[in-house]
This record gives structure tokens, C-alpha cells and sequence, in this order.
């Protein structure tokens, strides 16, 4: 039976065939997977001779961004290994492409490190953990996906002074917490995989049961920090940034200027009219709402524009060209705060395809819709003409809407197996709804040879990054490139 054929972006295009291969017919293309990629050889990294220069590749990309935003970017990462790891998106992707591939395919995130994931309200007003960044996402290998996050674990073991032997037990947890519930999910009706989701209110009672049951210090912690997140997750709306961006001034909400951090678009274009620089920023808006559904349409446009700014947001995002905007509905106190960030081709693209998309925004917003159980309800995209004359694609989303996120700094071993765990969860749930499940289950199997080889990957490339890392400090210091730390 066929009725519609997947596009090279990984939609469908209705109308077109597509041929429905039955669950024995999908596994199979998972034991072929195994011959092409053995599951032992997901261990495999050696850097070739011809590795490009992890600078090089951070410079290339600096050329598109702010120039005077760059230097924050550097800075940033230059904050500790970890920090360049998540600035680093590119360089891994390099990386990777030269590595075992099983040949299966997902929407994948490109960037799946630890902290790219997190608390968030779904539209029902319950909080969900999920993936929640998608800048970079494209179809792919979904084990590169498995192999960041991996990577990501033992790098910030490392940075905690963890032990060698509790960064290899929480980098181990990825790969098994990923096989079992793609395993899991392999089972599940179409409809039950679509709707499956993480609910951190079970996810607090699981701990705070274990805790209860164990009487284990560390476990009532991970409960205890657990519960606090979730608390301050319920506090991160546009209430809470209308009192920290913004001040009145004559009877009127302004954003508070903090160069160069938040500069409103007055102070970065004096240039422009007051005036005509609003209504170029109302038309803006308008070619935005035409990206949302009807009703959530309809409700963004009960809401009014007052103001926009520029705002650096990030580690590997900074120099891209990111917005705050300032809207209001009823009165003055009853605000919505809309990010709108740049987005530019993914880092994945010149190593497995260009994107379906024309668009990059409308790339961005079409993965997350496939990879996250619940989106924004204003997540939409636009294309907007620069000052400088460039035409810019971007997507839009709430600033904050209970966002929460597990703070690495205050990590315990435990604590980070079990975080590592549930991000792992969460990105096998994301790949579940675009790839083939049953294939990748498959091939991953019930045994622990993949875990073990996706560990045995994340130490060799920590080290890799400690290097990389490294040689950003000495390009710093030579005057290669210059840092601005601090901010």
C-alpha cells in the first residue's frame, strides 16, 4: 500500500507513493544496518592527518555573524571545556562524518548535548522534558545524535572532577537508556509512539518514591534539585522577563538597554525614524503570523508590538543575529515576550545534504514539530532584509514559557546518570517519530555491545575536545582570535 512519499527533508509530500514495508521487512533493514556499521564499530574515532583546524572552522563561521558580537562567542567557550564543546557543533559534525554509519535515518537534533535539553510548558500547561534546541537539525545518521550527548557526558564529568570510572557509568546510561527505549517504542502503535512524551510531574514522583525507598542521600538530592527546577521552571514566563528587561519610562514598557548584551533597536539604528523603524518591524510581524496556525494566529494578533531589541543568547549562538520582542495584550500587564533568532544552513549540511527547505527558519520549526511531543504554540518562522541589505531567515518562539534547565555546575554522579538517562529517553523518543524505529531497534538489539562502543566513543572524542579546546586558549593568546570574557 503506498500513498505518499517521504521528501528528501523529511516530510511527506501528500500525493506521491511511498511503499509501507511491514515489521519484518523493517527489521530486516535493521540486521542488514549491522553488516554495514557493526554495532562495535560506533567506538570507532581516530582524527585523519587531514583533520581541518578546529579554529579554522570556528572562524568560517564567524564570518556571517556580528562582527562585534564574535569575541563574546570565543569568550564563552573559552569558560571551560564544556563550554566549547557546546560552540562546537561544527567542528564535532566534521568529525562524525567520517565515522560508522548504520545507514538509518532520523530527523536528528545536530546538537544534542546536555544542555540542549530541558524543561517546558506544553500547551496544555503541563511541563514536559524534551529536546529543545533545533538550530542545527536536518535528516541523519541518528547516531550522531546518540554520539553528542555521549560525548557531552564524559566532557562534563570531566569538568566536575568526576572520577573516570563515573564518566564512563553515565556515558554507558546514554547508550542503554537510548536502546531500551527505542526498543520500547519499537512495540508501540504509530498513534502511542506520537504521543509519548516525558512528564516531569512522574518523573518527580519516580524520584522522590526512590528517595523514599532507598533513604539514599544522593537520591533525595536528585528529588530535593529536582523539585526546585520544576518550581523555578513555573516562574520563567513573560511576567517574570517583563520585570527583568524591561523599566517604565514616561508611563510606557521600554526594555532595559544593556549593551552589548540587550541594545534596543533605537540605540542600534539611530539612523531610522522611531516611527518608520515600528511600522518596519509591525510588517515584519504580520509575514511572521501568516507561518501559525489559525487560532494561534488569531490570538497574536490580540497582542501589540511595542518594542524589539537585540539580545546575544548562548554559547555556540553567539554573533547570529537574535530579538527580543515586546508585546502586550489587554494592558501593560498582561505581556508576551517572542524571541526571534537567525537561522543559518545547519552545520550538518555539507556532510549530509542541503536541506528541503528554502528556508531556514521554516527548517528549524518543521524538525522541532517532528522531533518534540508538544512546541511553542507561537513557534513560526520569517524572512527579514537587514539594515545591510541582506535577506535573513529566522524562527520565532516564546522567550520564556516555564523553561527549565539541570544546571551541570551542581552536578553529583548519580545525578548526572540518571539526567543522562532521561536526555537519552527523550532523543530516542525524537527519533522514534521520524525514523524508522523498528529497523533501529534492530540494530541496536538487547545486548550491550552498542552501549559500550558509544562509551568508549565519548572518551576518545573528550579528549579530542580537551585539544580543540586548547588550541582555542593559544589562538586567544597569540592574538589569533580575540576573546571577550566575562559576559
Amino acid at each position: 500500500m503506498a500513498d505518499q512519499e517521504q521528501r528528501t527533508d523529511g516530510t511527506a509530500d501528500v500525493g506521491l507513493a511511498v511503499e509501507h514495508l511491514s515489521p519484518q521487512e523493517r527489521a530486516a533493514l535493521g540486521k542488514e544496518a549491522r553488516a554495514r556499521a557493526p554495532r562495535s564499530s560506533q567506538a570507532e574515532f581516530s582524527p585523519a592527518t587531514s583533520r581541518p583546524d578546529p579554529v579554522d572552522l570556528l572562524e568560517r563561521q564567524a564570518r556571517s555573524r556580528v562582527p562585534e558580537l564574535v569575541p563574546i562567542r570565543y569568550g564563552r567557550m573559552l569558560v571551560s571545556p564544556f563550554a566549547f564543546f557546546r560552540g562546537a557543533a561544527l567542528v564535532m559534525a566534521s568529525d562524525l562524518a567520517p565515522t560508522p554509519r548504520s545507514g538509518l535515518q532520523a530527523q536528528i537534533c545536530g546538537d544534542a548535548h546536555l544542555s540542549n535539553f530541558g524543561v517546558f510548558a506544553s500547551p496544555e500547561r503541563t511541563l514536559m522534558f524534551d529536546v529543545n534546541d533545533f538550530d542545527e537539525t536536518l535528516p541523519g545518521p541518528w547516531e550522531w545524535d546518540v554520539k553528542r550527548l555521549a560525548a557531552s557526558v564524559v566532557i562534563a564529568a570531566r569538568d566536575r572532577e568526576f572520577t573516570a570510572k563515573e564518566a564512563r557509568t553515565a556515558a554507558i546510561e546514554v547508550g542503554t537508556s537510548y536502546r531500551r527505549e527505542m526498543n520500547r517504542l519499537a512495540g508501540l502503535t504509530n498513534l502511542d509512539v506520537w504521543y509519548s512524551r516525558i512528564d516531569v510531574a512522574e518523573l518527580l514522583a519516580e524520584l522522590e518514591a526512590q528517595a523514599g525507598s532507598t533513604r539514599s542521600k544522593a537520591d533525595k538530592r536528585m528529588a530535593s534539585r529536582t523539585s526546585k527546577i520544576l518550581t523555578k521552571a513555573r516562574t520563567h514566563d513573560s511576567m517574570q522577563a517583563l520585570d527583568k528587561l524591561t523599566h517604565v519610562v514616561d508611563g510606557q514598557r521600554r526594555i532595559i538597554s544593556d549593551p552589548p548584551l540587550v541594545v534596543p533597536t533605537e540605540e542600534l539604528f539611530p539612523q531610522f525614524e522611531s516611527d518608520a523603524l515600528l511600522e518596519s518591524l509591525h510588517r515584519l510581524l504580520r509575514s511572521y503570523r501568516r507561518t501559525l496556525q489559525t487560532d494561534r494566529r488569531h490570538l497574536i494578533e490580540q497582542f501589540e508590538l511595542l518594542e524589539m531589541a537585540r539580545k546575544v543568547v548562548g554559547v555556540g549562538s553567539v554573533g547570529t543575529r537574535a530579538w527580543i520582542l515586546l508585546l502586550v495584550g489587554r494592558d501593560n500587564d498582561d505581556p508576551l515576550f517572542l524571541q526571534a533568532k537567525e537561522a543559518e544552513a545547519s552545520v550538518l549540511e555539507e556532510f549530509v545534504g542541503k536541506s528541503g527547505y528554502a528556508d531556514h527558519g521554516e527548517r528549524v520549526v518543521a524538525g522541532q514539530h517532528l522531533m518534540q511531543a508538544a512546541s511553542d504554540i507561537f513557534l513560526g518562522w520569517q524572512q527579514a532584509e537587514g539594515v545591510d541589505g541582506v535577506t535573513r531567515d529566522y524562527y520565532l518562539r516564546q522567550l520564556r514559557d516555564w523553561k527549565g534547565s539541570f544546571a551541570i555546575e551542581g552536578a553529583i554522579p548519580p545525578g548526572l546518570v540518571r539526567y543522562a538517562g532521561t536526555c537519552a529517553q527523550a532523543l530516542a523518543r525524537s527519533h522514534a517519530r521520524s525514523g524508522d524505529r523498528i529497523a533501529i531497534a534492530t540494530y541496536l538489539g538487547t545486548g550491550t555491545t552498542f552501549d559500550q562502543a558509544i562509551a568508549e566513543f565519548a572518551e576518545t572524542y573528550a579528549d579530542q575536545n580537551q585539544r580543540d579546546y586548547e588550541a582555542l586558549q593559544q589562538a586567544v593568546a597569540s592574538g589569533r582570535v580575540k576573546a571577550e570574557t566575562g559576559l
